[in-house]
């Protein structure tokens, strides 16, 4: 019988197969081969018990893809949540999510959630930040419902991973996109603005006919993914409209001279907050090339 795994806890895998949920171990033959199912899989299972709807996890079936964090298979795209503010906005965090996306070519909608709370000012200075990174932004109010009808088009007829930090409104947003689903939604501590109570498990909801979201845990930090310095800047869509302006074919826009990069961020043409980013990351490849 083939199905989906659509949550997995604790060393059990909820497999749906359109008919029912069936609750599933894995295989010992996956720890010897050392894989290990992600929500997402499309897999074969043996069922033990059909009136219990318990079976075995068999085989995993060929994935079109695969994150190790957040940890999901057979995505076609990802929304990353981020507040406008309450908590402010990690961009370098942001940014990271971005490139570890991009080496997977996986397309992501960038979701700004608090529109409500934040002034014209802080929502223009984001949008213009974003303005040239070739990818889908979206201010929303998860509470005041705001946006939510923009957001729910960019998700028809996809499989979405949903990811961003604790305490952004995930589950709030997933709540007005799911309508009646009901997720366990937490206050935001006072002294921390952070999510007390958050996701800690990655689930895959039906939102509609072949449209799908994965919620996933908070994450606080992202290493880079990068080997290289060179592979980093490619992942940056508004460095490449100017590298031809650069002198040197190998510029890789930190202390060269005639950089188009580096004039670009002085004109105002390249967001300084992007570059700023960029300068961190390119250093932690390079502190990691040495050792």
């Amino acid at each position: 019988m083939k199905g989906k795994i659509v949550k997995g806890i604790a060393g059990f895998y909820y497999v749906h197969n359109g008919t029912g949920l069936y609750e599933c171990k894995a295989k010992g033959i996956f720890r010897k081969d050392n894989i290990k199912p992600l929500v997402g899989d499309d897999c074969e299972i043996s069922v033990i018990d059909e009136e219990q709807k318990t079976g075995n996890i068999i085989s995993i079936l060929p994935r079109r893809n695969e994150i190790i964090r957040p940890a999901v298979a057979n995505i076609d795209q990802a929304l990353v949540i981020f507040a406008v503010n309450k908590p402010e906005p990690n961009l370098n965090l942001l940014d990271r999510f971005l490139i570890m996306m991009g080496r997977k070519d996986i397309p992501v909608i960038i979701c700004f959630n608090k529109s409500d709370l934040a002034t014209e000012e802080e929502i223009k200075r984001l949008r213009k930040i974003y303005a040239d990174c070739e990818l889908d932004l979206v201010f929303i109010s998860a509470r005041k419902g705001e946006g939510i009808d923009e957001l729910k088009q960019l998700l028809v007829g996809k499989t979405t991973t949903v990811a961003g930090p604790s305490g952004v409104g995930k589950s709030t947003l997933i709540n007005r996109l799911g309508g009646d689903i009901i997720m366990e939604t937490g206050d935001i501590s006072q002294k921390i603005e952070r999510g007390k109570h958050t996701t800690r498990h990655s689930q895959f909801i039906s939102l509609g006919d072949d449209t799908y979201i994965l919620d996933t845990p908070g994450f606080s930090s992202l290493n880079v993914f990068c080997d290289t310095c060179e592979e980093l800047a490619g992942f940056y869509p508004e460095f490449l409209k100017v590298t031809s302006d650069c002198r040197f074919q190998n510029c890789i826009h930190d202390s060269e001279p005639s950089c188009g990069v580096k004039a670009a961020v002085a004109h105002g043409d390249i967001s300084s907050e992007r570059y700023e980013n960029y300068l961190i990351m390119l250093k932690e490849i390079k502190n990691r090339r040495q050792y």
